[in-house]
């Protein structure tokens, strides 16, 4: 059996070698290593996969979600409501732009921002929603949608975890997760489903106002060299990592496709397991695309399991440990323990396995056998 890891890159890159080469070697050949003619075709060609009108590359995922923000024109003060149980970064940027965050509860069952929580959180004061799709699986934009057109709020779609997952709609129509809200952003960070070899990120906009405001902003604010016409910041997609990735976005849905069926198989394993709640995973599976595979751990020894896992090998994680309202950074006497039941359950239950585009059965039999094998 092969070494089994978290994120198997070297063994994606072996399959794809060639053209990842050589679309490196273009830029190397041209010597534009910013903004030059990869970074433009990959734009173009997400604009075209995500069927959005406006697709601006960044530095990361980080940077994507505080130039959305900044691009929305929100002020010092204004109240931003988002979920307790993610990473950092969604409450990070909106405390570095001098914002309000405000974290609410989530779903038990889908761990996304929960939609209840969010018309709770609504006060004069408040000026956006951020729903992050976690793990892969697409937020309820629908009720998010509707909530933020009655109370004229903007919506920013944190999908650095899920870019190719389809947000369905009451009357049947999908349109992809980070196109729906005013404005996107995603990371391509390299373990993500679309990942380069370095940093790397994007933000969506249908807004062709918007999209003129972030495309100065992400590049000091110019849209003529020397002539600074907003306050911005330096935040380029670099051509190297635009040639990897314009070599791997015709691949994303197989990448995606290939999670599903890893998932499939792990779940189809822990069913009926009274100490294991599995993710749910719909007939076409096309909402979630798997950037984790977690499980819930129910009336057993969550971190005994984690460890009993590592000494066999398996790498595993916790997604995430600590609320972020228990975060030193962000602790504010606004938050009660007792707005937060669902995260601070989560955090004692959840446990992530190995997901990848390169699991194979004997992988995921392993895994699987193992984890049972200490729950029975």
């Amino acid at each position: 059996m092969r070494k089994i890891q978290m994120v198997d890159l070297k063994s994606q890159y072996e399959k794809i070698k060639a053209t990842v080469d050589a679309s490196i070697q273009e830029v190397l050949d041209t010597t534009t290593y910013i903004n030059g003619p990869k970074v433009h075709e990959f734009q173009k060609n997400l604009e075209e996969y995500l069927d959005v009108k406006h697709v601006i590359p960044c530095a990361n995922g980080t940077d994507a979600l505080q130039i959305a923000m900044m691009g929305l024109g929100l002020k010092p003060g204004d109240e931003v409501i988002t979920a307790d149980f993610t990473f950092a970064a969604t409450v990070e940027v909106i405390a570095l732009l001098q914002l309000t965050p405000v974290l609410v509860d989530v779903d038990l069952v889908n761990m996304n921002i929960s939609i209840d929580a969010i018309k709770k959180a609504i006060t004069p004061k408040t000026k956006a929603i951020v729903p992050v799709h976690l793990f892969g699986r697409a937020a309820n934009m629908e009720a998010i949608m509707a909530i933020a057109k009655e109370h004229n709020l903007y919506v920013i779609e944190d999908n650095a975890q899920a870019i190719g997952a389809n947000c369905k709609f009451s009357d049947g129509t999908k349109k992809k997760a980070g196109t729906i809200g005013h404005v996107s952003s995603t990371s391509f960070f390299p373990s993500k489903n679309l990942g380069c070899y370095g940093d790397g990120g994007a933000i969506f906009t249908n807004d062709d106002a918007l999209a003129h405001t972030i495309r100065g902003i992400v590049n000091h604010g110019m849209y003529v060299r020397y002539h600074h016409d907003v306050v911005g910041v330096n935040s380029r997609l670099d051509s190297i990592q635009a040639a990897v990735l314009n070599a791997k976005l015709p691949l994303l849905d197989s990448y995606n496709e290939a999670r599903q069926n890893a998932a499939r198989k792990y779940t189809a394993a822990f069913e009926g397991h009274k100490n294991i709640i599995a993710p749910t995973i719909c007939d076409n599976c096309d909402c979630h695309v798997f950037h984790q595979y977690t499980l819930r751990i129910i009336d057993a020894d969550r971190d005994a399991l984690m460890e009993h896992l590592l000494a066999k090998g398996i790498p595993c994680a916790i997604y995430y440990p600590i609320p972020l309202h228990s975060q030193k950074a962000y602790v504010d006497s606004r938050y009660k323990e007792e707005d937060f039941p669902v995260t601070n359950q989560l955090v004692k239950e959840v446990i992530s396995l190995p997901m990848h585009t390169e699991l194979d059965d004997e992988q995921i039999k392993f895994i699987t056998d193992s984890v049972l094998e200490f729950l029975k």
